[in-house]
């Protein structure tokens, strides 16, 4: 199956503190929230989504008639920062969090890189990085000495004046750092931070380049590349996962270029995953809690959003999101413990309120899923929650409730319709016939089934149930255990089931989750 998912992540978009924010150092944050105040603020695409409809977003204007799936997601790593952010949306939850340096970095680090390096280190403090290089900029230059320094987040940054250090040969002292740094000093990042300009109206540069610790596990990225999916990366999403999955990068210098460069994707064939970072909303606005600045870049991404939509096709699929937050009006100027959005959108889509669930990882799951790949990683994909009707599960559904009216059930009134689906696009339908002596009576299943297997079919692909008293379906009942154990010798366990319900409508699960551990042949060797 070839399809397109899109995962815009608006990096730190945070909507509104988690429960546990108190932990992180954080107070009453709400990254969206604060920007909303803002006169620059435009919410205009984004609310005809549907997101004035999350939890918790009781500030913004809503619609009664939203466009895509919404929900408010709940970070279960133990951090707030990029590169676990990043991390648990394409799958993979950090139980711990990366180490920090709220006193800077021990001797044992700082010598062995000067000692790698030949330079002498300034300031190894949390700093801010425009002020760092305004603090020691000019000692820079004057000796030599590079400017080391951190934050709250786990981070090993090194500021570099572009006329002393040309940016590659920063990037080659970053690698060194990166090699430096491992086991319990495996920080998640090592950052060159290049700067231009004289003492007094430093600057600093694009050319910043992030060097990432690799994840500890299989992520989305690596179980759609093993499948020979395409994985195409938009701005930093090669640096946060050391270039691992991606089969494609595209570096990019701010939101614009991102942006740009999506839109020129969106017009391609490919199969698999675009993976998209929007640093500028971090970067740029919430560390230098420039509330408008950031105000605008949303207002900018929302008039881009009809642009996108424009070049979808049929069967795409686009998420949007974020890693952390990153409140441009609190206390600090660091990240914050935020819940974050997420938008689901396409014509496949159906326009649901998720509420709030608990992983970003349910991300990676639902993408995966929608592209046939069988990865889960740490998450639960809620893809059959989301997914409108296909055109043949609509067909399979009306041989099942037209197998349903031909059941034979004098006896317990309790009709059965099932149809099954084979490789060739036949259907195989069948009805419950019942009999006086109840045990030769037979489920409506395994009439298909044994109909289907008669013909010479002994391969299916999906199976759909339509079952109630009367004339009326019920709540949609699974089949019985006789039933799925025959299924089990022609079924795979992701073959797609159909639950049907009175109301037309039906549930997604597959053929695993009704039968888990099966009594396959392989008992009997």
């Amino acid at each position: 199956m070839k399809r397109r998912v899109f995962i815009i992540v608006l990096d730190s978009l945070g909507i509104g503190r988690m429960p546990d924010a108190p932990l992180f150092g954080d107070g009453d944050v709400n990254t969206l929230k604060r920007i909303s105040s803002s006169p620059e603020f435009r919410f205009e695409s984004m609310r005809e989504m549907g997101a004035g409809l999350l939890d918790g977003v009781d500030y913004l204007p809503k619609t009664d008639r939203p466009e895509a799936a919404v929900c408010r997601l709940a970070e279960r790593s133990a951090g707030k920062d990029t590169t676990i952010g990043h991390w648990e949306i394409a799958g993979v939850v950090s139980p711990s969090p990366l180490p920090t340096y709220p006193k800077g970095f021990p001797d044992e680090v700082l010598d062995e890189f000067r000692r790698q390096t030949g330079r002498d280190v300034l300031c190894n403090l949390p700093y801010s990085g425009t002020d760092v290089i305004r603090d020691y900029g000019e000692e820079h230059l004057r000796t030599g000495a590079l400017i080391v320094y951190t934050s709250a987040d786990s981070v090993f940054q090194i500021a570099a004046h572009e006329g002393l250090v040309p940016p590659e040969k920063l990037y080659e002292y970053c690698r060194i750092a990166r090699g430096i740094l491992t086991g319990r000093h495996a920080v998640g990042r090592v950052i060159a931070r290049p700067f231009v300009g004289e003492p007094g109206s430093f600057t600093r540069t694009s050319n910043r380049h992030d060097f990432s610790l690799e994840p500890p596990k299989e992520t989305l990225l690596d179980a759609l590349a093993s499948a020979g999916r395409d994985v195409i990366s938009v701005g930093k999403i090669y640096d946060i996962f050391a270039g691992r999955g991606v089969t494609e990068s595209n570096f990019t210098h701010g939101n614009a270029e991102g942006m740009e460069k999506t839109l020129e994707i969106a017009e391609r064939d490919f199969d698999g995953l675009c993976f998209v970072n929007l640093v500028d909303f971090d970067m740029l606005y919430g560390h230098r809690q420039d509330v408008d600045g950031y105000a605008r870049a949303f207002a900018a991404f929302d008039e881009f959003l009809p642009k996108f939509k424009a070049k979808m096709r049929e069967d795409d699929i686009l998420f949007i999101t974020a890693d952390h937050g990153c409140d441009p009006g609190d206390e600090h100027t660091d990240h914050t413990r935020e819940h974050v959005p997420l938008i689901v959108y396409g014509k496949g889509i159906k326009p649901v309120n998720l509420g709030t669930r608990a992983g970003f990882c349910d991300i990676a799951a639902t993408a995966a899923e929608a592209l046939g790949v069988p990865y889960r990683g740490d998450g639960k994909s809620f893809y059959k929650i989301v997914a409108r009707p296909t055109e043949t599960e609509l067909a399979l559904c009306r041989a099942a409730l037209e197998g349903r009216r031909r059941a034979y059930v004098p006896y317990s009134g309790f009709s059965v319709g099932a149809a099954l689906l084979t490789p060739s696009g036949k259907i195989f339908s069948g009805c419950n016939i019942e009999n006086a002596a109840f045990t030769p009576t037979n489920c409506a299943e395994r009439t298909a089934l044994f109909k289907a297997v008669s013909e010479g079919e002994k391969q299916f692909t999906m199976l759909a149930v339509c079952s109630g008293k009367g004339e009326r379906a019920d709540s949609g009942f699974p089949p019985c255990g006789v039933c799925r154990q025959a299924l089990s010798e022609f079924c795979s366990p992701d073959m797609p089931v159909l639950i049907m319900k009175n109301d037309g409508e039906f549930e997604r699960t597959t053929f695993s989750e009704l039968l888990p551990d099966s009594f396959t042949s392989d008992f009997l060797k």
